[in-house]
């Protein structure tokens, strides 16, 4: 088993509040008059920006590019050392994204400095609670983007391309390894993080003071991550399962998730790499096929 028990427990905990405080904030972004009206399921407008203009079948393609653009885009920052830049990223994504989130019970500009307050806390002053809060918020805001761009078809080929590439980024070119080594460097994570020690405090989440025996004491320190991403890609189909098929059906894809997710912490050894997408990808896929046979039966 990789991970006690405990810390086990609370990293699937958080992993499925991330899932359902997501579904109520794609919920939220419901035009319910409009989608009664026009008898499919339609989305307000996102309070800044606008959702980008892809085709709902081939939506998975420009996803992946990003991705793959943005993996090379941030290992070339690291090796020239523009650490300044990767943190000013950082602090625009999570802003966007927490932005995105509050925008659905507040007004834009509330909903704006309010992200901006949390994203600079975040970034400068880092702890165990604001680490995993904001995670655990900001991923609905990316699905809001998101799920209204992307229909079952494109949804179901969009894990399975995730879960093979992080399989391969993980187990063949190691690149994912470097990431979040690289991360680590630049005192950033993207992704929940739970450390053994100081728990409840929260002092040594990600070091930032300036003497070297409190950063090598804070790096020593066992901790259990669970990457963005492997956060990020099951609400997604979750909120596409919602938005193509109806809300009880969504709320049965998290619980799979993490079924998957566990199988792969109880079966994972100590200080080995693996990837979670494919677990997670499967569990998503087992859920789907619950839902598929409870609306034959029912």
């Amino acid at each position: 088993m990789k991970h006690s028990a405990s810390v086990t427990l609370i990293l699937l905990a958080l992993f499925l509040a991330a899932q359902f405080i997501g579904l109520a904030v794609v919920y939220n972004y419901i035009d319910t008059d409009r989608s009664a009206a026009e008898g499919k399921t339609v989305f307000k407008e996102l309070p800044i920006g606008e959702r980008p203009p892809l085709q709902e079948t081939t939506s998975y393609i420009s996803i992946l590019l990003s991705i793959l653009v943005g993996t090379i885009l941030f290992l070339f920052l690291m090796k020239h050392n523009w650490i300044w830049i990767i943190r000013l990223w950082f602090l625009v994504a999570v802003v966007f994204s927490l932005t995105m989130v509050f925008g659905s019970v507040l007004s834009p500009i509330t909903s704006f400095f309010l992200a901006l307050l949390l994203g600079l806390w975040k970034l400068l002053r880092p702890n165990l609670w604001i680490q995993n809060g904001t995670e655990v918020l900001m991923y609905g805001g990316l699905a809001v983007i998101f799920v209204p761009v992307f229909n079952l078809f494109s949804g179901i080929i969009l894990l399975i391309l995730i879960a093979l590439y992080d399989a391969y980024a993980v187990w063949k070119s190691k690149h994912m390894i470097t990431l979040a080594k690289s991360q680590a460097k630049a005192k950033l994570f993207a992704g929940l993080f739970i450390p053994y020690q100081s728990s409840l405090t929260g002092k040594h989440l990600l070091p930032a003071s300036k003497n070297s025996r409190v950063k090598k004491a804070a790096l020593k320190v066992r901790t259990a991550i669970l990457g963005g991403g492997d956060i990020g890609f099951p609400l997604i189909f979750a909120g596409i399962v919602l938005k193509e098929m109806g809300l009880w059906q969504s709320l049965l894809i998290p619980p799979f998730a993490a079924l998957g997710l566990a199988v792969l912490l109880w079966n994972s050894q100590e200080k080995k790499f693996y990837p979670a997408m494919p677990f997670i990808s499967a569990g998503c896929f087992i859920g789907l096929g619950i839902v598929w046979l409870l609306g034959i039966i029912v």
